[in-house]
């Protein structure tokens, strides 16, 4: 499979986006190790997401991307914004408080080892030589990265094992969004599934967390507007394309580099400590992306 321009230019933006977006996610959450500041964690995905909402609204008017959805598509939306975005906004908002910012990405971000296997499981998927070597590099250097955070998991197990289920379902949502067979607009879809979301997201955090509700400080509101703007305005409708206009182990396994821009960011920005598998890992994974994308 050989990326077109287009698509490398949108993988690498993605990579950044998401990359940084897990130091500024715990930030948002819990604050610095120095400065320790916890926040609501479902109410501060919620507004990021309502916020998110009028970005794509705007992009979607810019392009003439029709809003309507017929009513028979209604059941294709809901089917896809399960896997793809409540159970995994849901969830990794919750985990990240008890894990560090770059342990969660790598644990989040098993997704595309989880994706390939369901795909061979259950779709008949066939990895060629080099894709199978990606994904054994892949999966190698998530275990790396692992490898000096096992002391932790006793502390946070559920986290821990949450953040893997939600990376597991998300693998499950991305095979059922490339082989979706709604007509659609993309846009259209991911504005939809993102409306969803954030009212599931707003209820549990009016049914959960009101009590705790107080004004946001700097930082916390700097994390809402990064979320608002680049992820949810950009960042989901990025990746939906990916996963539709690339094959199923080019698209996963290609951003995998997002844990370890995570994981190197979170050490910079808040002091996380790094180990030596931290700096193996980056190789293995740049040796798992080339292997899915570099011309044959």
């Amino acid at each position: 499979m050989n990326a077109t321009r287009r698509q490398l230019w949108v993988l690498v933006l993605l990579t950044l986006v998401w990359g940084l977006n897990w130091p500024v996610m715990k930030l948002g959450v819990s604050g610095t190790p120095a400065q320790p500041a916890h926040w609501p964690p479902l109410t501060f995905r919620a507004l990021s997401m309502v916020f998110g909402l009028p970005v794509l609204a705007a992009a979607l008017w810019w392009l003439k991307v029709p809003f309507r959805v017929p009513r028979a598509q209604w059941g294709e939306v809901l089917r896809l914004a399960l896997p793809n975005m409540v159970v995994w906004h849901v969830v990794i908002i919750l985990a990240l408080q008890s894990l560090s910012s770059g342990r969660s990405a790598i644990l989040g971000y098993t997704m595309p080892v989880f994706s390939a296997l369901w795909g061979v499981a259950v779709y008949g998927d066939h990895l060629n030589r080099r894709q199978t070597a990606g994904v054994a590099a892949a999966a190698l250097g998530v275990v790396l990265l692992l490898w000096s955070e096992f002391s932790r998991f006793g502390g946070a197990p559920l986290a821990a094992l949450s953040m893997l289920a939600a990376a597991f379902v998300w693998a499950i949502g991305t095979h059922l969004l490339r082989r979706s067979t709604s007509p659609l607009a993309l846009l259209t879809l991911v504005f939809w599934m993102t409306a969803l979301t954030t009212a599931v997201l707003v209820l549990l955090a009016i049914v959960f967390e009101a009590g705790s509700w107080r004004r946001p400080t700097s930082p916390v509101a700097w994390a809402i507007a990064y979320n608002a703007v680049a992820v949810f305005g950009f960042a989901h409708a990025a990746w939906f394309y990916l996963a539709r206009s690339m094959p199923p182990v080019a698209s996963t396994v290609s951003v995998m580099m997002i844990p370890v821009l995570g994981t190197f960011s979170g050490a910079w920005a808040l002091g996380e400590a790094l180990h030596w598998p931290d700096f193996a890992a980056m190789v293995l994974m740049a040796v798992a992306i080339g292997a899915v994308l570099w011309r044959r």
